[in-house]
């Protein structure tokens, strides 16, 4: 709900403005976030930059989920 898109918006915006060192930010299920947020329209709008969707990651399985992590983390 709200609250689920609250933290996650306030973690970007954090990790965004450098206040928080950057985390492994993964959202499950593409197809489920691009049809609630169109994060590309976001950038070419300028409400954010290009880059800045880089502060995140789309995941399909857990195991996938797992892997960013990890490699974010430096633990593969």
């Amino acid at each position: 709900g709200f609250g689920t898109l609250d933290e996650l918006f306030e973690t970007l915006t954090l990790v965004q403005t450098r206040k928080m060192p950057r985390i492994p930010v993964v959202m499950y299920h593409r197809e489920y976030w691009d049809g609630l947020i169109d994060f590309e329209k976001l950038a070419r709008e300028g409400v954010v930059d290009y880059e800045d969707l880089d502060l995140f990651r789309f995941a399909e399985t857990p195991e996938e989920a797992w892997q960013l992590i990890a490699t974010t983390n430096g633990l593969t």
